[in-house]
């Protein structure tokens, strides 16, 4: 049996993964409520493995730190990602890499996805890491896209545009929730147009 793998992510109602220097959103767009942090600290809750390319791989641990230092990061749910055995896939790190439980594997990623879907026994789910789901998206190995659309447009600020030089898509949605009242997540099966 193959492992089910999930390409996680968040945007903007416009479609942007992020913002650029000039904008003041803050985290989330300033959007997140209980109901989301919550939401999302029981969907890391089950045994999965995170995949993550380099350059998300490099943001994060900008981000969140390389070991259990406090990094001023306080939500329960990217602790717990954190803490997931991770794969990152590269071809310029080498293990061991600074994050806890990660390990770099190289290689074409749709031959690394592919081997590490029929080798896992749990899920895997990639948050973030662009380049590497489109990718992954046209070799067909994504089984799920998971979209959490924040009530924003960032129309000037926004960076990043999650399917920007991706295929063609058809989109079968198999779960939407609405959280906090205002933020969608929405779980969609791809299958190449």
């Amino acid at each position: 049996m193959t492992a089910t793998y999930t390409f996680d992510i968040f945007c903007t109602l416009d479609g942007y993964g992020s913002y650029d220097e000039h904008g003041d959103w803050g985290g989330y767009w300033g959007k997140q409520g209980p109901e989301f942090l919550e939401h999302r600290l029981t969907s890391y809750g089950p045994e999965q493995r995170m995949v993550f390319g380099a350059n998300s791989y490099r943001e994060f641990v900008e981000m969140l730190g390389a070991g259990e230092e406090d990094t001023g990061i306080t939500d329960s749910w990217v602790t717990r990602m954190r803490g997931k055995p991770t794969f990152v896939v590269s071809s310029t790190l080498e293990n061991p890499l600074e994050w806890p439980n990660a390990t770099a594997v190289s290689g074409d990623a749709a031959d690394v996805i592919a081997r590490l879907k029929a080798e896992s026994d749990v899920p895997l789910r990639s948050h973030g890491s662009l380049s590497l789901n489109r990718a992954l998206l046209a070799a067909g190995l994504v089984d799920r896209v998971q979209v959490t659309v924040f009530p924003v447009i960032s129309g000037k600020t926004g960076t990043k545009p999650i399917f920007a030089g991706a295929a063609d898509f058809d989109l079968e949605l198999l779960e939407q929730r609405t959280l906090d009242g205002n933020t969608q997540e929405l779980i969609y099966r791809p299958s190449l147009h």
